[in-house]
C-alpha cells in the first residue's frame, strides 16, 4: 500500500465540448494572445542565409511565415514557386541581416536551383533589395536570438505599475511568474508577502517598463494599501536599490510596442455614466467622474447614497477603459441597472436621478464606438480569470452578448461566482487550451473532481508496450519525444492559417459560407489549430458529411500524423470520423495544400500563406468542371465505402422527442472509434433531385456493412465462445480456455474493436465487468494501455477485482508480445 491521497481526474477539453454539445470560441477572437506569440519577425522581411548545398556561400531569402523560433524561408529568385520553401531554426541556422556578407567578406552566390533564372546577379540583388526590410539584427544575434520577446520577461524582472485604485502614482513591481504573458506581480519591498500580489497581462495599459513614471512626470510612491508596512526611509532605500539594479532587471523597451495606445478623453468632473467595477464586474451601476487628472486619465466612483458608507469603489480610467457606458445604455440593451445603495425605491429612473443630483450625463461623444464584430456567440466556451480570485483560471460559458461585451458563467471556481461582465478585448479571457499549452492549472467543472481516497497497490513496473510515438488517440495529450514533434519552448508550433476567400472553393465547399469564415486561425498548438480549421471547412460545405468522408483517415495508407475525431451533421444525422492532422510546423504548409487538393479546391484556399492579390495557381479562371479535370481527382468510388475500401466514419440517426444521451465520462482518454457507415452523396450544390434516394442507399449500405463486419468478427475471433446475452455471464462449459492456461490469440489486439474486447472479457471470470468496457468504449489499443492504477481510478474498482482484471489484461499483453510484437 503506497498510501492514499485525494486525486483529480485529468480534464479533457475535447471530451467536455462533446459532452456539453458546445463549441470553443475561435482563437482569432483573442487578439492579446495572438500578439503575445509574435517573435519580432514578419513575413516579407529579408535575410542572408547559408546555402544548404554550399555552406561557404550565402543568398538572400524572404520570410514567408513565422512560428515561434521557426522561420519558413524562400530564396529570392523562386518567385511564387513554393517547392523550395524550407523551415529553419533561428537558434541553430546560419542567418544574418542584409549587408552582413559585405561587412564580413562572405560570398553571396545564386543557388543552383535558380541559376538559370538569374543571369545578372548584381542587377537582381539591386532590384530585390531596393526598399526591402531586413530582419532586425538584434533578433539574430546575442542573448535575444531565437527568443520570443515575451520570454524576456523572466521571474525577477522589474516593471512599473500604475495604481488604479488610489491615484495616478506608480510603484515598482517584480515579476514572480510569467504564464504565457500573464504576469504574477509583487510590489517591490514586500519580499515574500504575497497578500498584495496582482495578476496582469503584460500588454495591460497600466503596466510599463522601469523609468516610465519619470519620463511622463508621475511620482513613484507605494500604494496606500501597503504604504504603512514600512517607513518612508525604508521605501526610499528600496527605490535607491532598484535604480542601482535597473540594468540587470529591466526588460526590453520594444516589448511594449504592441500595447494599446491611450487616446485623449473629453470627460469633465461631475459627469454621470454607467459603469462596471473591474474588481467586481457583476453588475452595471450609476457612476460619477470624480476627478480629471489630465487629457488621458480620469477617476470614476461607483455611486453610493448611504451616509454611513465605510469605503468607496473608485478607480482610474482612460477613454478606452472597459466597462464604462453612456447613461441609458443598459435600458437600450435590455439590461438591469443596479440602483445605487441607499436609492429610494426599486425603479431607477435616470432623468429623476440626474435632476436629484443636479448633474449632467456624459455625452455619447465621450465614449468609443462599440463593435459587434468579434466572433463570440452565446454558449461558446473559453477560459477566463476569476475576478474574485485571480489565481484561478476557470472554464467559462458565454451566456449573453451586448455590443462588445460578454456575460460569462464561470465553472469550477472554489467559491460560486455570479456572471461576470467582460469586454471582448479583455486580457483576462483566453481560448480553449491556453492553460494546458502554458502549463497552468485550469479549474475543471466541479462535477469532475473525485474526492474519494483510493488505495494504489505497488506493483512491479511493466514492460513498455508501445513506442513513445502516439499510436492511439488516447495518448494525444501525452508529451512527445523530440523525434516525434517539433516543440517550440514546449508551447506553440503551428503558424497562423489564413483562409484566402478569393481562391476557388471547389465542388464540395459553399462559396458563401467560405466567405463568412474568419481571416485566420492560430497560431497555436498544431493539432488544435488544424482541427479548428478542418471543423470550419466541414461546416462550410454543401454536405458536411461528404467533406468529412473525404478528409477521413485512410487506414491502409501510411500514418504520419495524429488522429483526431471530427464531427459533421447533415439531414438529421450525426457523423464522426478519425481525421489525420500533422503535429509539426514544418509539415503544416504541405498538409494544407494536400487537403485543399483532396477537396478539389485551390491549393491556396487555406494555409500559412496569405494570398494578397493574385493567386499563384491562377484559380480564378477555372470552373468547377475544369478544375476537377485539371487536378484529375475524380475516381469511381463504391457507394458506402471510402477510398481504400474501408471507413472509420460512423453515423447516428437523431431520434425525435428524445434528448441526446450524455456520455458519463469525459475525463477518460479519447477513443479511436471504428464503424462502417459513411455518407457518400455526390459533392456540389445541395439542390439535387436524388439526394434523399442517396441517403436511403447509405442506410441500406450501413445495414449490409454492419452485417459483414459481424460475420468477419465471428470468423476472426472464433476462439472465443460466449453467450449472446451481454448481461448474462457465459457458463464455464462455453469457455474454451483455462484462466491459468497460456493465451493464444487469433488476431492482433491492436486491431480489436470495443465489441472484440467485450467478447474477450466475457470469456473470463471478469465477465460482469464487460459492461464497463462497453460504456467507456475501450478498444484493443486502449486495453493494452491499461494499468492497475488506471483501472482503479477510471473504473472505480476495488483492489481485488482490479487485480483480477489486470491479470487477464497482462495475459493479453504477453500474448501480444509473443505473437504480434514483431
Amino acid at each position: 500500500d503506497a498510501g492514499s491521497s485525494v486525486e483529480e481526474m485529468e480534464f479533457n477539453w475535447d471530451e467536455y465540448l462533446e459532452d456539453t454539445g458546445a463549441t470553443a470560441a475561435p482563437h482569432g477572437s483573442f487578439k492579446h494572445v495572438d500578439t503575445s506569440l509574435q517573435n519580432g519577425f514578419a513575413p516579407g522581411m529579408k535575410l542572408e542565409v547559408a546555402v544548404k548545398s554550399d555552406q561557404n556561400t550565402y543568398w538572400v531569402a524572404t520570410i514567408i511565415t513565422t512560428c515561434g523560433q521557426l522561420l519558413l524561408l524562400r530564396y529570392d529568385g523562386y518567385g511564387e514557386d513554393r517547392k523550395a520553401d524550407f523551415w529553419c531554426d533561428i537558434l541553430t541556422a546560419d542567418l544574418h541581416p542584409i549587408g552582413w556578407c559585405q561587412q564580413n567578406k562572405k560570398i553571396l552566390k545564386v543557388p543552383e536551383g535558380i541559376k538559370d533564372k538569374i543571369p545578372d546577379q548584381e542587377e537582381f540583388l539591386q532590384r530585390v533589395l531596393k526598399g526591402a526590410c531586413s530582419a532586425p539584427a538584434n533578433l539574430l544575434e546575442g542573448l535575444h536570438r531565437g527568443k520570443n520577446p515575451l520570454d524576456l520577461i523572466a521571474p525577477g524582472s522589474r516593471l512599473e505599475l500604475q495604481n488604479i485604485r488610489d491615484s495616478l502614482e506608480a510603484w515598482i513591481v517584480t515579476v514572480v511568474e510569467n504564464v504565457g504573458g500573464r504576469l504574477k506581480l509583487r510590489y517591490e519591498g514586500l519580499e515574500d508577502l504575497d497578500k498584495f500580489d496582482q495578476w496582469l497581462f503584460y500588454l495591460d495599459p497600466f503596466l510599463h517598463q522601469v523609468g516610465w513614471a519619470a519620463q511622463h512626470g508621475y511620482s513613484l510612491q507605494p500604494p496606500l494599501a501597503i504604504r504603512s508596512l514600512r517607513s518612508e526611509a525604508d521605501w526610499q532605500e528600496i527605490l535607491k536599490k532598484v535604480k542601482e539594479e535597473e540594468e540587470e532587471s529591466s526588460v526590453p523597451t520594444d516589448l511594449f510596442k504592441d500595447k494599446p495606445v491611450i487616446g485623449v478623453h473629453s470627460f469633465s468632473e461631475g459627469m454621470k455614466l454607467e459603469a462596471v467595477d473591474p474588481m467586481a464586474p457583476f453588475v452595471i451601476s450609476p457612476a460619477t467622474v470624480l476627478k480629471v487628472y489630465n487629457d488621458k486619465y480620469f477617476m470614476i466612483e461607483i455611486d453610493d447614497l448611504r451616509a454611513e458608507r465605510a469605503s468607496s469603489q473608485r478607480y482610474v480610467c482612460h477613454v478606452n477603459s472597459a466597462g464604462i457606458f453612456p447613461v441609458q445604455w443598459s435600458l437600450k440593451n435590455g439590461l438591469h441597472l443596479s440602483p445605487p445603495p441607499g436609492y429610494p425605491g426599486q425603479d431607477f429612473d435616470w432623468a429623476d436621478y440626474l435632476k436629484q443630483c443636479g448633474a449632467e450625463a456624459a455625452p455619447q461623444s465621450c465614449f468609443p464606438l462599440l463593435t459587434s464584430d468579434h466572433g463570440f456567440k452565446e454558449n461558446m466556451k473559453l477560459e477566463a480569470v476569476n475576478p474574485v480570485d485571480p489565481e484561478e483560471v476557470c472554464i467559462a460559458t458565454v451566456t449573453k452578448l451586448r455590443d462588445s461585451y460578454l456575460w460569462l458563467q464561470l465553472e469550477g471556481s472554489k467559491q460560486p461566482v455570479p456572471e461576470c461582465i467582460v469586454s471582448v478585448e479583455s486580457m483576462n479571457i483566453f481560448p480553449v487550451g491556453w492553460c494546458e499549452t502554458n502549463g497552468y492549472q485550469l479549474r475543471p467543472p466541479r462535477k469532475a473532481i473525485v474526492n474519494k481516497q483510493k488505495k494504489i497497490a505497488v506493483v512491479q513496473p511493466e514492460k513498455q508496450i508501445l513506442s513513445s510515438r502516439t499510436v492511439h488517440d488516447g495518448l494525444k495529450n501525452q508529451e512527445l519525444n523530440s523525434s516525434d514533434s517539433v516543440v517550440i519552448n514546449g508551447k506553440y508550433c503551428c503558424p497562423k492559417i489564413y483562409f484566402n476567400h478569393r481562391c476557388f472553393s471547389g465542388p464540395y465547399l459553399n462559396k458563401g459560407r467560405i466567405a463568412e469564415l474568419p481571416q485566420s486561425v492560430g497560431p497555436g498548438n498544431c493539432v488544435l489549430v488544424l482541427k479548428e480549421v478542418l471543423t470550419l471547412l466541414i461546416n462550410a460545405a454543401y454536405k458536411p458529411s461528404r467533406v468529412l468522408r473525404e478528409l477521413q483517415l485512410d487506414e491502409e495508407a501510411a500514418w504520419h500524423g495524429h488522429g483526431e475525431t471530427l464531427k459533421a451533421k447533415y439531414k438529421g444525422k450525426s457523423y464522426r470520423a478519425t481525421v489525420e492532422v500533422v503535429r509539426t510546423a514544418d509539415r503544416v504548409a504541405d498538409f494544407c495544400r494536400k487537403t485543399c487538393i483532396k477537396l478539389e479546391c485551390c491549393p491556396n484556399l487555406f494555409g500559412p500563406q496569405m494570398v494578397l492579390d493574385k493567386c499563384s495557381e491562377n484559380c480564378s479562371v477555372l470552373t468547377k468542371t475544369k478544375y476537377t479535370h485539371y487536378y484529375g481527382k475524380r475516381k469511381n468510388k463504391r457507394i458506402g465505402r471510402p477510398p481504400g475500401g474501408h471507413s472509420n466514419l460512423e453515423v447516428a440517426m437523431k431520434k425525435p422527442n428524445k434528448r441526446r444521451k450524455r456520455r458519463k465520462h469525459f475525463f477518460v482518454h479519447k477513443k479511436k472509434r471504428s464503424s462502417t457507415s459513411v455518407d457518400n452523396t455526390p459533392a456540389g450544390s445541395p439542390q439535387g433531385s436524388g439526394a434523399e434516394e442517396e441517403d436511403d442507399q447509405d442506410e441500406s449500405e450501413l445495414s449490409h456493412s454492419l452485417a459483414q463486419d459481424r460475420d468477419k468478427r465471428k470468423r476472426k475471433l472464433r476462439t472465443f465462445s460466449f453467450s449472446d446475452d451481454e448481461n448474462k455471464p457465459p457458463s464455464p462449459k462455453d469457455i474454451k480456455m483455462e484462466v491459468a492456461e497460456k493465451l493464444q490469440l487469433d488476431s492482433n489486439p491492436l486491431e480489436w474493436s470495443v465489441a472484440d474486447v467485450v467478447r474477450f472479457l466475457k470469456s473470463t471470470d471478469c465477465a460482469p465487468l464487460a459492461r464497463i468496457f462497453l460504456d467507456q468504449e475501450i478498444d484493443g489499443q486502449a486495453l493494452l494501455l491499461l494499468t492497475l492504477p488506471t483501472v482503479q481510478e477510471c473504473m472505480d474498482l476495488k483492489l481485488g477485482p482490479a487485480i483480477k482484471l489486470c491479470h487477464h489484461i497482462e495475459r493479453v499483453k504477453l500474448a501480444f508480445y509473443q505473437q504480434f510484437a514483431n
